[in-house]
């Protein structure tokens, strides 16, 4: 009988630092680590003094445990404080789909995001349930980098760094009750943020994947691929309420800054928080003590955009465009010939 050597535990990142790829980064931040020269990296402000630099390091080398630098050290948070619930309204019935067909590139990419999550520990076998979803691939964003634009201006922006395997949870949406909890006003929040002399952008590292399924809700959201069927213990994207989830998740903890509500086990990832500096891209619009902007990563997107040909494109398009609506002036007047184009019988 050979004995064999025993698998190798997993250490948490503070514990055993994983090597992490560097990008070049916008001239306001720059990397620096909390443990050794180049290990467990965070971006911060470039523009700090020594003495700024060394005081905020500090602070995050004595709260490192809050900031992840892969999936395997993500905690989750606690059930009794926030669990997703998949309510069903009183007429819905089950839905069995079958597995889309995926191009062998994509599959290859399904089955390393299987097993990666299977790892984590994030997802389950399972050999029955009532409801089954497809899977789809999506480009995933990454940390901040600069990319030069057609008129070769270095653009602040955030890179594809892989694919997101989703959920197309289209039938499980219909048949689930919907939650109503308030989601923030962009604008009014813009508002709040603008002006500031210093801004920390925090990102949660997967967000939706710490926080819990209740164990009850778990096998709805059972997908299918080439290699299983599987179920979540973490909430994925596509389920409908997973915004109102996540919104109530975030207001109990950040509510009023105590003590008690960094007790819930929410962790940062370290490439999308960026710390002390004094401008920061917001949901599309660049913050900073001048006020708000627009993101020129986004303007350059838009207007790459071609001509539309159709009234689905036509709204696409205005709703790109009505995105930056604030920052031009009579926006509906310059809009309507392409508005009426939308109208009935048109």
């Amino acid at each position: 009988m050979v004995d064999r050597e025993p698998e190798p535990i997993e250490r948490p990142s503070i514990e055993d630092p994983p090597p992490v790829e560097l990008k070049e980064l916008p001239s306001h931040l720059e990397y620096a680590f909390l443990d050794g020269e180049s290990r467990l990296s965070v971006i911060i402000a470039s523009d700090l003094t020594s003495d700024e630099k060394e005081r905020l390091l500090e602070v995050l080398k004595k709260h490192k445990q809050t900031i992840v630098w892969r999936i395997m050290d993500i905690k989750g948070i606690n059930p009794s404080f926030c669990t997703h619930n998949i309510l069903m309204e009183d007429d819905y019935k089950p839905a069995v789909q079958h597995q889309m067909r995926l191009k062998p590139k994509m599959q290859e990419m399904v089955k390393k995001e299987v097993i990666k999550l299977l790892d984590a520990g994030l997802i389950y076998p399972i050999s029955y349930s009532p409801w089954v979803s497809p899977v789809q691939v999506v480009p995933k964003k990454g940390g901040m980098t600069v990319i030069a634009n057609e008129r070769n201006e270095l653009i602040p922006t955030r890179t594809v760094t892989g694919w997101r395997v989703c959920i197309d949870y289209c039938k499980l949406n219909d048949a689930t009750r919907k939650d109503h909890f308030p989601l923030p006003f962009i604008d009014q929040m813009l508002e709040r943020l603008a002006g500031k002399m210093f801004y920390c952008f925090l990102d949660g590292f997967s967000g939706y994947f710490q926080i819990p399924i209740a164990p009850e809700d778990q096998e709805k959201t059972t997908f299918t691929c080439p290699y299983g069927i599987f179920a979540y213990r973490r909430m994925p994207f596509g389920l409908c309420n997973a915004p109102a989830t996540f919104q109530r998740c975030m207001v109990a903890i950040f509510h009023d800054m105590i003590e008690e509500s960094m007790e819930a086990n929410l962790v940062l990832n370290w490439e999308k928080c960026h710390f002390m500096v004094k401008e920061g891209i917001v949901l599309g619009h660049k913050v900073s003590r001048a006020g708000i902007e627009v993101d020129r990563a986004k303007i350059d997107t838009i207007s790459k955009l071609p001509p539309p040909t159709s009234v689905k494109s036509i709204r696409s398009l205005i709703g790109y465009a009505g995105f930056y609506r604030r920052f031009i002036k009579d926006f509906s007047k310059i809009a309507r010939p392409m508005t009426q184009l939308c109208e009935k019988e048109a």
